[in-house]
Parts: structure tokens; sequence; C-alpha cells
């Protein structure tokens, strides 16, 4: 993949397509998005299969290609990850840079980059937003993570679907917090996860697996289809 700079001369009449959840089942989220995202889907940590590192990601199906709420139009649209609305965009040393190669990029469909003037136009201007909310999201949800497991909050989580034509499911390598665990906490730890804001993030981490019956209906629903 080979990246280039932004820069208005060069990409005057560059377009952008929307940002496309389609086909797209699981998504790294940051910390700033498990609010929204626990309205409208469950979230788990899983590990990187080349690090072994937990990372946090948003559930839209259980299975690879499958996303369920694409046709459940109100609950698409209250959550766009980050991760997906920066497709085909890069922080870069000396400022944004784009895959050209990326389907989203024509010349001359979907939202111009740039105003006739050069500077950013509102497209643009969003995609730098979200650019620099990764860039420092990262960082801070990986702490948040790393709190979790020095506490011994993290433990994995079978989820086990049997759906109405007959078949069955089993997803494995996910895992969630334990408020068992986390009710075993001193005051102190506790204090400190409350200080953080790191609590709010636990509770909707809790809550959110209350979407996996919802998508599992979804999925029937389809099947019925």
């Amino acid at each position: 993949m080979d990246l280039e700079l932004l820069n208005a001369e060069r990409h005057l009449g560059l377009h952008q397509a929307d940002a496309s959840l389609e086909r797209t089942h699981f998504v790294q989220i940051v910390a700033s998005e498990f609010v929204t995202a626990a309205a409208t889907c469950p979230i788990f940590l899983t590990k990187n299969s080349e690090t072994g590192r937990f990372y946090a990601g948003a559930m839209f199906g259980f299975e690879p290609g499958e996303n369920l709420l694409e046709r459940a139009g109100a609950g698409r649209r209250g959550f766009l990850p980050l991760d997906v609305e920066r497709q085909g965009y890069f922080l870069a040393p000396g400022g944004v840079a784009i895959d050209p190669g990326h389907p989203r990029f024509s010349a001359g469909r979907g939202a111009a980059l740039f105003g006739a003037d050069g500077q950013p136009a509102p497209a643009l201007r969003r995609i730098q937003l979200v650019l620099g909310q990764l860039s420092a999201g990262v960082p801070e949800t990986d702490a948040f993570i790393q709190s979790l497991v020095a506490l011994k909050l993290v433990e994995p989580i079978d989820v086990d679907l049997s759906f109405d034509d007959g078949r069955s499911l089993s997803l494995a390598g996910l895992y969630t917090v334990s408020l068992d665990a986390l009710g075993e906490l001193d005051d102190a730890a506790a204090l400190d996860l409350f200080r953080q804001g790191r609590l709010q993030l636990i509770y909707a981490m809790a809550g959110s697996l209350r979407q996996v019956p919802r998508l599992a209906n979804l999925k029937n629903e389809r099947l019925a289809a």
C-alpha cells in the first residue's frame, strides 16, 4: 500500500464516498466510543493474533462478512466506529495521508476534500478530527485494558447461540469484565477506577452484553426472510 500525503495542489479534485460498515462484523473501538456503541451492539475484548494483547471491539455480526445491523437502519446510523469512518486515511509525519487506491476515493463523486480556495472542506475536517480522536484514544484504551488485567477483572465469556433454522454457533476468544471481581475490589482500587472515569467504561461494556440477544433476533429475522 503506497500512501500519499494529502495536499490541495495534488488532490484538489479528490472526493470521498461515505465510509461503509457493509459486511463488517467486528471493529476495534476506543474508550470514548464505548457508551455510544453499547446502545447498539455488544462490546468485547479479544486478543490481537500477532501480539497477543487485548483490544476492544464492537460486534455487528456473529461471523466474518456478516453485519446484522446493516438493515436495522436506526441502529446503524446511531454508531459508526471511528476506525471505519477513517477508511483510507492515515496519520503520517507531516499531516494526513491517504491510500489513493482505496475504493472510497474518486475524482468527482462524493464529498470534496478541498474547497476551491484549497482549504480543507467539511469532509476532510471531519477526518482530521477522527484521526485525532483515534490518536489519543488508542493509548487511552490500552491503558484502561491494562488496568483491567492488572486488577484481574478480565474473564473469558462463552457465547453459545441457537437459531431458528436449527443451526448453533459458539464464539471463542472473547472476553468481558467480571462484575463479581469488580465487587470484590478494595475501596481504594474501586475509588481509583471511579476517579479515572473507568467505572463508566466497565459498566458500558457489561451493559452492552444485552445486545447479544438483539443481534440473535436480527439473525433469525434474516434467516426467516
